[in-house]
């Protein structure tokens, strides 16, 4: 399964409220938009990336539960990015006060923020560039930390503000570092 672009630039540019109505009405497909406005179609997850990604999901939220700093989410989350990108990580997380800070609308609709903490998690048919470029965005557009978690290579990448990638091979736990304070991942279930 692939992702495909479609760029509908030469006819129509779809507007927020256009782009929101498409995912309403085609709940079964799964979209994105890049910051050039071109319509990314998202291929399911298979069964393994699925389960991974629910029981890393558990444990964020069972972390946020205790602490209640901010809000949790999970893939089905499209954020409009700074940019103009709509993205939706495997998983997401924003700080409380930045999460107030949005009217019940944006809240409702697709959050015009950048998620503080993101995470992908790569699944067979995904492209190492393309999700780097995807961590690289998030980064530029305001997330504080995120995490490529790559378990066919057996590798994470560490995104931060600027800073350069820190590669880890096969960690058995990362660190929310200060950013989500006292909360680790244990990774030693995907490798």
């Amino acid at each position: 399964m692939t992702a495909y672009t479609i760029d509908f630039n030469p006819i129509i540019q779809l507007t927020d409220d256009q782009f929101y109505q498409l995912c309403r009405a085609n709940p079964d497909l799964k979209f994105e938009r890049n910051a050039q406005g071109e319509l990314i179609i998202m291929p399911p997850t298979g069964g393994e990336t699925g389960n991974q990604n629910f029981e890393f999901g558990a444990d964020l939220a069972i972390w946020n539960r205790q602490t209640r700093l901010g809000v949790g989410f999970d893939s089905s989350t499209c954020f409009k990015l700074p940019n103009g990108a709509n993205r939706s990580p495997d998983l997401a997380w924003v700080i409380q006060e930045r999460w107030d800070a949005l009217s019940p609308e944006q809240r409702t609709k697709f959050p015009p923020i950048c998620p503080d903490f993101v995470v992908e998690l790569m699944s067979p048919s995904d492209r190492l560039k393309d999700t780097q470029d995807k961590m690289k965005e998030y980064i530029e557009n305001g997330a504080r930390l995120g995490w490529l978690i790559a378990p066919g290579m057996r590798r994470v990448e560490i995104h931060r503000p600027q800073q350069a990638v820190e590669v880890l091979e096969a960690p058995a736990t990362l660190s929310g570092e200060s950013v989500l304070p006292e909360f680790i991942l244990n990774l030693s279930s995907i490798w």
